[in-house]
């Protein structure tokens, strides 16, 4: 090069490896592989009724729980134990005679645990969780694929095991919330369906939202709606097991089937898995009577990126990638909406969709509670 010709572009200065720093973010690591390693081990423990056999809360060695639990192999037991006492799932019992010989240790469950593990009631119940994210992980080829074509994955080509984990996912949520603070937040609800109303519950999936309010106001005539045969089916089941809600039918049919004529429409958590969230709501406009009002039940979301920055956040982006939004995009118009659009997107979609009104009427920390008027 000459001293007149241009000199190429500088390279910018690489920053230099912070020791402390990758020493934290490799504990970081260790920590949520550790997770994503316990994560399937807790269906595996839930499926073979490892749990359900230590709810009585007695202490156990493995080989008393490989017997409790209906003659399982005592070798596996004992290493899921040592797993599940390393995630804090299960109680070691130290300082007693033998404890710190894996084939002799005991372990037990405490009352925060088995209501964590093993009551399906308790607004603690996280089983349902498990199964829901390791089936969500089945997908992980076809979703490498999606990346590249921007395909969709719709909620009816996921393994089997999401539609019944979803369920028991929010289930807990929706016994300690639907009918105690949901509903009451919605103005003159709760009276209309305890005098006598028609209701339609949107994407329904196994039922549990539509029986809880179904036993809760039984002057109200409700109906189910999902488009999965297979969930509308189990609905059925579970509603016979119920027994005695002659005010309940589940019908297979998509949100743009909904017909006319009703006081209260519901969608619990499924709206963003829709690929036309817009398009749902205005069926849902069409389908209310004149002072109808519909009640939009979604995950925490936020407006912006800074205030997702929290485990919760990650948590639900994290299932809105895996499930949510392959969802959205499965479809036209493809709207990919996904579960962390925010109050500011829920709302303008509502108001796309023609409601004159859309508000937050109440909230917990994992939900957001709409009301919507015409």
């Amino acid at each position: 090069m000459t001293a007149t010709e241009p000199a190429g572009p500088t390279a910018e200065p690489r920053d230099e490896v912070d020791p402390a720093r990758l020493e934290q973010l490799l504990g970081t690591v260790i920590v949520d592989v550790g997770g994503a390693l316990s994560t399937p081990l807790v269906l595996l423990g839930d499926r073979l009724g490892l749990f359900r056999a230590m709810a009585g809360g007695d202490a156990m060695n493995a080989t008393d729980l490989a017997a409790a639990a209906g003659g399982l192999a005592e070798r596996y037991v004992r290493e899921w134990l040592l797993t599940m006492a390393a995630a804090g799932y299960v109680t070691h019992l130290a300082g007693e005679p033998g404890a710190e010989d894996p084939a002799t240790a005991r372990y037990r469950l405490g009352p925060e645990q088995r209501a964590a593990f093993t009551d399906p009631d308790s607004p603690a119940y996280v089983a349902g969780a498990f199964q829901n994210l390791t089936a969500a992980t089945r997908m992980l080829d076809r979703l490498t694929g999606a990346f590249r074509s921007g395909a969709g994955i719709g909620w009816h080509e996921q393994h089997e095991d999401m539609f019944e984990g979803t369920e028991r996912f929010f289930r807990p949520g929706y016994l300690a919330h639907l009918t105690e603070s949901w509903i009451p937040a919605l103005d003159g609800v709760p009276d209309r369906l305890r005098a006598g109303a028609r209701a339609a519950d949107v994407g329904c999936g196994l039922g549990a939202s539509t029986i809880i309010m179904a036993r809760a106001y039984p002057a109200t005539r409700w109906t189910g709606f999902d488009y999965h045969r297979p969930s509308i089916e189990l609905a059925r089941a579970r509603a016979a097991e119920a027994g005695g809600l002659d005010n309940l039918t589940f019908e297979v049919a998509l949100a743009e089937e909904l017909g006319r004529g009703y006081d209260f429409v519901t969608f619990f958590d499924c709206l963003h898995d829709m690929p036309d969230p817009v398009g749902a709501l205005r069926t849902a406009r069409a389908a209310l009577a004149d002072d109808g009002v519909v009640m939009l039940v979604e995950p925490m979301g936020w407006d912006t990126v800074g205030e997702a920055l929290n485990p919760l956040g990650r948590l639900l982006a994290g299932a809105s990638l895996m499930v949510c939004l392959p969802s959205g995009l499965s479809g036209p118009p493809a709207a990919g909406m996904g579960n962390q659009s925010g109050p500011a997107r829920t709302c303008e979609v509502a108001g796309q969709a023609g409601f004159g009104t859309a508000r937050v009427a109440t909230s917990t920390p994992f939900n957001l509670v709409y009301e919507l008027r015409p």
